[in-house]
């Protein structure tokens, strides 16, 4: 277990890349010896695996978690290959399928993603094809996520999460449009269209014609391909031609189910992620000089939500104790509530900003407040 817990929020080959050259300036106003934060915060996040018996990895609730998600979905397609029920019992079971769904990628597909679930290698990548099974490419996903999100939180032009394409406008060196004044307004029906985008747009877009240089320099194998293609050939097959295929539905109302479970898991995954980074209390880097450690950039651009709420963090996989998931990305997420305890005490401590919000909804708010400024303020 040693080598497991000694660099809890030690950073991996890419997420050095926030940590500038010494001496640059700092918009958070350190206090003396603040320098010493991240030393302190990482031995007190390590220390918090110190007993042997404590891994890193999923608990029993995590497992439980896991069988529980995969069971709702094999149950609800089972019930209704089984029951063949008419067009209203349909809707309801496809739409509980859609429910799992979203409980699978928000607490299995991103903890695997991480390599959260477990020490061993083979189990977390079997667990990260809930992103296929879901629509979405866990080979693309890896990669935006990782090199476009984690290495570059809030950095204009290179964080993936900030990728308005015209629609939005998520930063302030984002140029605006006129349009984007009514952006806080149009947001919550566009976000619906999240995974749609994902299954049907983005995953093959930044596959094919990719925007990123660090999606250019990426060369995919034979396997990647085979992946994405069998993926969203298989997830297609289940969701949409079974249905009409086999159970006889007519493929007006597969359609229409179909589109009711996007505007679910769109809707959902999205605000779950957005409330973390683009609200009106964090910081937008102009580039990666401006902290003199990695640490000081995850707290001016990353904020907690609902932390005290144990329901929230259940469903939404621990994504609202953001902070930590970003300091530890590679920790399961139910030890996330624990750790977040230490962050926030250790940053009181030593006069750094910690950003928060006490529920989800006020999280949302905040985020449309932004936009409404970054649309209406140049």
């Amino acid at each position: 277990m040693k080598l497991e817990t000694e660099a809890v929020i030690a950073p991996g080959r890419e997420t050095v890349e926030l940590v500038p050259s010494e001496g640059s300036s700092s918009p958070m106003n350190e206090p003396f010896a603040a320098s010493s934060f991240p030393r302190v915060l990482r031995r007190r996040l390590d220390g918090f695996f110190a007993d042997p018996k404590l891994s890193p990895k999923a608990d029993p609730t995590m497992w439980v978690k896991i069988a529980l998600g995969l069971a709702v979905l094999a149950g609800s397609w089972i019930a209704l290959y089984a029951l063949r029920p008419d067009a209203w019992k349909f809707v309801a079971l496809y739409l509980l399928g859609g429910l799992a769904q979203t409980f699978l990628l928000l607490n299995i597909a991103h903890d695997s993603n991480h390599n959260a679930i477990s020490s061993r290698p083979l189990v977390n990548k079997t667990l990260n094809y809930v992103f296929d099974l879901c629509g979405i490419s866990s080979y693309m996903w890896r990669i935006l996520h990782h090199r476009g999100h984690h290495s570059c939180i809030n950095l204009h032009g290179e964080d993936d999460a900030l990728s308005g394409r015209g629609i939005f406008r998520f930063t302030p060196y984002e140029s605006r449009a006129p349009w984007h004044r009514f952006q806080h307004i149009y947001a919550l029906f566009l976000y619906a269209m999240f995974s749609l985008d994902y299954v049907f747009v983005r995953d093959f877009q930044c596959f094919f014609f990719p925007s990123h240089e660090y999606l250019k320099r990426t060369k995919h194998s034979f396997t990647d391909y085979v992946i994405l293609f069998a993926g969203k050939g298989f997830y297609l097959t289940y969701m949409l031609v079974l249905p009409v295929m086999v159970l006889g539905k007519s493929p007006q109302l597969v359609a229409g189910a179909f589109l009711l479970v996007h505007l679910i898991v769109g809707l959902s995954v999205t605000l779950v992620f957005q409330t973390t980074h683009t609200i009106d209390s964090t910081y937008f880097p102009s580039d990666r000089g401006e902290f003199e450690n990695g640490v000081y950039h995850i707290f001016a651009t990353t904020a907690d939500y609902a932390t005290e709420n144990p329901l929230v963090g259940w469903l939404a996989g621990g994504l609202n104790h953001h902070i930590v998931h970003h300091l530890c990305p590679f920790v399961c997420h139910t030890h996330y509530a624990g750790l977040t305890r230490i962050v926030k005490e250790t940053a009181e401590e030593f006069g750094v900003p910690y950003r928060q919000h006490p529920t989800m909804t006020g999280a949302i708010r905040h985020h449309l407040i932004l936009l409404k400024q970054l649309g209406n303020e140049n």
